[in-house]
Parts: C-alpha cells; structure tokens; sequence
C-alpha cells in the first residue's frame, strides 16, 4: 500500500481500535488518529516483516486492514500502560 492509504487506513483503524479497546482510553480525534496511523505503519512493517505483503502495494485487502488494527490495538495499549 502506498503512505496515503496508510494514513487513511490509520484513521479508521485508530478508530476501530479504540472501540475494541475494553475501558476508557482518554484522548480525542487527534490521539486517535495519531495512535492509528502510527498503528497502521507498525501492522504494515510487521506484516511485510513476517512476510505477510508489502507496503507497496496499491490496493485495499482484509489482510492490510487487519494488520493496521492489530498495530493500532498494540500501540493504543502501550500508550494506556505509559499513560498510567
């Protein structure tokens, strides 16, 4: 995927993210969004790591989206664990 689709990818997984996120995470649009699109680029460096894709592909599939989520998930939860 390109950084533009990432970055909107971040978006909505930073969203996502934070609703599956049991409890209260605390920060508005712009730290969602942070969280996320910074999520987006761990998820699409782990995935590309673990031989799961590139980032440079142009094009939408689950398994991208997925990885975006999954990196938005790990990173709201660090930002909880330091936070507190």
């Amino acid at each position: 995927m390109g950084i533009l689709s990432w970055v909107l990818f971040g978006l909505i997984a930073g969203i996502i993210a934070k609703l599956i996120m049991p409890g209260k995470q605390g920060g508005g649009f712009i730290k969602t969004s942070i969280i996320g699109i910074a999520g987006a680029f761990v998820g699409g460096y782990a995935g590309t790591f673990l031989g799961m894709g590139d980032m440079d592909n142009f094009g939408f599939d689950i398994g991208s989206f997925a990885m975006a989520v999954g990196g938005a998930l790990i990173l709201l939860f660090v930002y909880r664990i330091i936070k507190n």
